[in-house]
């Protein structure tokens, strides 16, 4: 039976059109893998057969596709996972329909799936069509807030260079007020910790700040919480990457997303990187606006990642 590092890697690639699928197909191209795009399924028997390829795969297969079904998708998935020379993950890109609208609006191209009716429900048919993938992925990117800059450097962070899987950590802070984050695996609530919004010269600051980060490390509960957070995450992260998972987000929330999150989100960050996980970190809502109209600004992003000696660098 051949190595992990010797069997052939292939990436399917899905998701609703305009959600950055080709985006990624490209990122992952320029990561070494040969890419082939639209491919009918069909074709993958044919295209496998004989010696496992020497390059990595990524295989682009949406709606479009001929003969799509994404049942079939998932047989297919399922039948390389049990083949010793195959290493195989399901990539789903996925966004928000109000974005996807909003995308096809600006530029102004009907929807593939309906292109004698509105871009809104060509984007409802696509979903349904591709709900069953979006609960079997082995990665999952809502590409909503996200550029294709962005989208590329996520996918650089979840593939190895050379086209072995590793598993990336994301660490990311959130507003409750504002929802859940999509594709969250682990979600914490530090709403029970004190709230630096209430000190008038913490107000305005948020938890990347050390002076925000003593003030909720003040708390008397705080102590007991990051140590047994750690101590979880401890002994789920090498049992997720021994079997096989790509990417784990670990997702810290308070009421207004700005202190207990982001310092709960900035000290556990931190830790993983000094382990040597690879990891990047993410603060949904910080930068948001607190005005009483509370405009979106966007997300701001910062990276931590491991050297691979053994220390941790912050980017």
């Amino acid at each position: 039976m051949p190595t992990h590092t010797q069997r052939a890697h292939v990436v399917f690639i899905t998701g609703p059109s305009g959600a950055g699928r080709t985006t990624a197909i490209n990122a992952l191209e320029d990561l070494g893998f040969e890419a082939i795009d639209n491919l009918p399924l069909s074709l993958l028997p044919r295209l496998l057969e004989g010696a496992p390829p020497d390059r990595p795969l990524a295989l682009g297969i949406d709606p479009r596709t001929r003969n799509f079904d994404a049942f079939d998708l998932i047989s297919a998935h399922e039948r390389l996972q049990k083949d010793p020379d195959f290493a195989v993950d399901l990539v789903y890109m996925d966004c928000e329909p109000e974005t996807l609208q909003r995308r096809y609006s600006e530029t102004r191209r009907r929807h593939p799936l309906a292109p004698d009716a509105t871009p809104a429900e060509g984007i409802a048919m696509e979903r349904d069509m591709l709900a069953p993938l979006r609960l079997h992925a082995d990665v999952l990117i809502d590409t909503t807030n996200m550029t294709p800059h962005r989208t590329r450097e996520e996918l650089g962070r979840f593939f190895a260079r050379n086209g072995a899987p590793k598993m990336a950590v994301q660490v990311m802070s959130f507003s409750y007020k504002r929802g859940l984050p999509t594709g969250a695996d682990l979600v914490f609530d530090c709403r029970f910790l004190r709230n630096p919004h209430w000190q008038p010269d913490l107000r305005a600051k948020d938890g990347r700040g050390p002076d925000v980060q003593a003030y909720v490390a003040a708390d008397a509960r705080f102590e007991t919480f990051r140590t047994q957070v750690n101590e979880m995450l401890d002994m789920l992260l090498p049992a997720f990457k021994e079997e096989g998972k790509s990417h784990l987000t670990v997702a810290f929330g308070c009421t207004g997303g700005r202190h207990r999150s982001v310092s709960l989100a900035e000290i556990i960050s931190t830790r993983l990187a000094e382990q040597g996980w690879q990891v990047s970190k993410r603060h949904r809502d910080v930068d948001r606006e607190t005005s009483i109209n509370d405009r979106d600004r966007g997300p701001v992003t910062w990276a931590a990642a491991s050297t691979g000696d053994g220390e941790a660098k912050l980017t």
